[in-house]
This record gives C-alpha cells, sequence and structure tokens, in this order.
C-alpha cells in the first residue's frame, strides 16, 4: 500500500513538470525555465502533506524556479540536431550531451529546492556563501573549459553549460562540507531524472519524426525532461530525512521571492513572446485571410490582464492581508496558488500559440486534461517518508545501465531513417 502511494505520488510530480516543461517550450530561455520549476517545488508540499511545509511554499517555489531556470542559459538546439544524424558516433553523442544538459537543469533545480527545504534555525544555510561559491564555480569552469581546454560541446553555439557544470560542482561540494546529504539526494535524483528524459525525449522525437507522425515531438522531448526530472525531485524528496522544526515564516521573508514569481518573471515572458511581429506571424499562418487587429489584441492583452490581476491577488493573499503576522499559509493555500499559478501558465502558452483559434496545435489542450487529472488526483496520496541515504553503489550501477541503455535507443533510432531535417553533424 505504502510503494502505491508513493508510486502514485511520483506520477503525479511527473505530471506536474511534465506539463509545465511542456508548456515552457513556448517560452525558452531562463524566464520560461524558471517559472515551469517553481510547479515541481508546489507539487512536492502538496503531495508531502507536511504543515511545517506550508508557509515556506513560496521560498520553496522560488528556490526550485531560480535552479531550474540557470539551466535556461544553456543552448541545445544543435545537439538535440546531433541526435537526428545518421551514424552512431554523433547520434550517440548528442544523446550523451543532451543527458549531460539534462543533468544539470536538475541538479541545481533540486539541488536549491533541498537546500531550502534543509534551511532551519539550527542548522541554516548560508545562502551568501553559496551564492558566492556558485559564481565562483561558474567563471572558473567556464574559463577552464572552454577557454583553457577548449572542450566545446556545442559549437558555434553558447557553450554556458560549462558555468552550470561549475555551479553544479560547487553546490555539491557545499553540501558535502556542510553535511546536507538530504538536499544532496535530491539534487542527484532530480539530475538523473531529467538526464535520463533529456536523451529519451530526444530519441522518441527522432522516431516521431522517422515515422512521420504527426504531432509535435518537440513538445514530448520537453514533456519527457520534466516528467522524469519531476520524479526524479519527488523521489529524492520523499525518500530523504527532514528535521521537523518549525519557524514562523513572516510575509517580508518571502516578499522579495513571491514578486518575482508571480510578476517578474511572468512579465519578461509576456514581454519577449507577446510581440506583435511574433503574434502576427502566428495568426497569419492560422488563417491568411483574417482581419489580425482583433485577435492580436485579446492575445496580447488578455493575457497582460491576467497576469496582472493574477499577481494583485496573490500579494494581497499573501503579503497585505497577512499583516505583521506569522505567514498563515495553509494545504488549500498552496493547492490554490500552485493550480491557479499553472493554469495561467497554460493560458499563455493557448494565447500565444493561437490554439485558441484553431486546432492546429492539438498539445495545447492536452496541457489543461492534465491539469483537470491533478486536481482530481491530488488529494487522494500521501507518500510515507523513508531515509535511503546516499547508496554511491546503487547509483554508480543504474549509471553505467542508463548509459548503455541510451547506447541501445541510439542503435534503434539511427537504424530508423536515413536523414532528417533539422540533423547536425558533431564529428
Amino acid at each position: 500500500m505504502n510503494n502505491r502511494q508513493l508510486l502514485n505520488a511520483l506520477l503525479l510530480a511527473g505530471i506536474s513538470l511534465g506539463t509545465a516543461w511542456a508548456i515552457r517550450g513556448q517560452f525558452g530561455h531562463v524566464y520560461g525555465a524558471a517559472w515551469a520549476g517553481a510547479f515541481i517545488a508546489l507539487i512536492i508540499v502538496i503531495l508531502a502533506k507536511r504543515p511545517e511545509w506550508y508557509p515556506k511554499a513560496i521560498l520553496l517555489a522560488f528556490a526550485s524556479a531560480a535552479g531550474w531556470g540557470i539551466g535556461g542559459i544553456i543552448s541545445y538546439g544543435v545537439v538535440v540536431g546531433y541526435g537526428r544524424g545518421t551514424d552512431f558516433g554523433n547520434v550517440y553523442y548528442g544523446l550523451l550531451m543532451l543527458f549531460v544538459i539534462g543533468g544539470l537543469f536538475g541538479l541545481l533545480g533540486g539541488g536549491l529546492f533541498g537546500l531550502m527545504l534543509a534551511d532551519r534555525p539550527s542548522k541554516p544555510i548560508k545562502w551568501p556563501q553559496l551564492i558566492t561559491e556558485l559564481t565562483a564555480g561558474a567563471i572558473i569552469f567556464y574559463y577552464f573549459f572552454v577557454e583553457e581546454v577548449g572542450w566545446l560541446m556545442t559549437p558555434p553555439r553558447s557553450e554556458a553549460w560549462s558555468a552550470c557544470f561549475g555551479m553544479s560542482f560547487a553546490m555539491i561540494w557545499y553540501m558535502l562540507r556542510n553535511q546536507q546529504y538530504s538536499a544532496l539526494r535530491v539534487a542527484v535524483l532530480a539530475g538523473f531524472g531529467a538526464a535520463f528524459g533529456f536523451a529519451f525525449g530526444n530519441f522518441l522525437q527522432t522516431m516521431g519524426s522517422a515515422y512521420e507522425i504527426t504531432f509535435n515531438f518537440w513538445n514530448v522531448m520537453e514533456y519527457s525532461i520534466g516528467f522524469f526530472g519531476g520524479i526524479g525531485m519527488a523521489y529524492g524528496t520523499f525518500t530523504s530525512q527532514w528535521e521537523v522544526e518549525e519557524k514562523p515564516v513572516y510575509r517580508n521573508q518571502y516578499l522579495t521571492q513571491l514578486i518575482v514569481l508571480v510578476l517578474i518573471i511572468p512579465f519578461i515572458v509576456w514581454e519577449q513572446s507577446f510581440s506583435t511581429d511574433k503574434l502576427t506571424k502566428i495568426l497569419q499562418k492560422i488563417n491568411p485571410d483574417m482581419s489580425v487587429s482583433p485577435a492580436l489584441a485579446f492575445m496580447q492583452y488578455g493575457s497582460l490582464v491576467l497576469m496582472l490581476g493574477y499577481a494583485i491577488y496573490c500579494l494581497f493573499r499573501f503579503y497585505i492581508q497577512p499583516k505583521n503576522i506569522p505567514s498563515n499559509i495553509d494545504y488549500p493555500q498552496v493547492v490554490q496558488f500552485f493550480f491557479g499559478f499553472l493554469t495561467l501558465y497554460a493560458t499563455f502558452s493557448l494565447l500565444k500559440t493561437g490554439a485558441f483559434l484553431s486546432t492546429y496545435r492539438i498539445e495545447q489542450y492536452l496541457y489543461f486534461i492534465n491539469i483537470v487529472v491533478l486536481n482530481v488526483l491530488y488529494n487522494k496520496y500521501q507518500p510515507s517518508f523513508t531515509n535511503r541515504g546516499l547508496n554511491l553503489k546503487t547509483w554508480t550501477i543504474n549509471f553505467i545501465f542508463v548509459i548503455a541503455f541510451i547506447a541501445i535507443l541510439t542503435a534503434v533510432a539511427v537504424s530508423a531513417h536515413n536523414g532528417l531535417n533539422g540533423s547536425e553533424t558533431r564529428f
């Protein structure tokens, strides 16, 4: 029974980040990834049903958003192209590099979430020190890998992966020095899940193209990294030990984080995604004979009004209303925040793609089906927490197995086609 509860909870976590990351396919780079990364933290808090976590929900969502968002600086378009090639070496390289890139997304997202979860009065996280070490790690590793050694993953694209690698290294070193083993477990398993999900998603995308299946398989790839990354992050959380040490959280402690989450990130996504030129091209593609102006105004200003309205509501509910008392955020409010924020993100995607006018993007409607499924099932499962520690031997065996499995996927992908549009050659 306990295993079933855990399995179902993991599936819901995977669906949550999978849905958000698929939506993120419309809103790339740092801010789209950050917005998506907030949801896995919230669903973990909802599924865990630990009252001492509810007041920290906004802080946890922000930490997760920051970690997953950092990975948004990595360029991987060319790497995806390697996976669509016709020779084993280039394709295997592409899938392995996507394994690395996905791993960096998950390591940073799961790691910062785990550290925020572990932060308590008796063993506080030294955030200024950690941020300084992350920054130093990014600079040192970027200079060493790219400028000194010349290890280029995606020439001529950005090699920002090396900066994320340096941040991940610095974060893990901090965790080991400060004995933050539970946070380390969350980071490793989130990284492992996202790493496999990205490589496997590229394989699915390649196979979909090879067999000419009419669907947005780029979206399938994005869903895959989110689904497996969400499962890994949730599994790491539910199988780690977290001390029960309640600490009052006051509204001023999360005001900045709340503003960034519900106002700054969505506004930047809106500003980058809802430009007149971009939307006009989408509308003309849907129907060249359509009068663009009414639909364009609805897409631009409708999304802006929704975003500002939701931001005002959240600021009133979580900052103005509590006055100067400890946060009284409870389970229903975390649930409302999760579903309201996720629905807003999905609505942004629906408006941005013009899918409310045409069925040419059927995956857009699947997001809302996912949200309905989550809404029906979120309260039915509560995993039991266990402490499984850091099992390096098991992790090593699983790593070797996955690398071998990716080699099998490579052989299958190479044999499935004679060349695809968008393929790239590294060697």
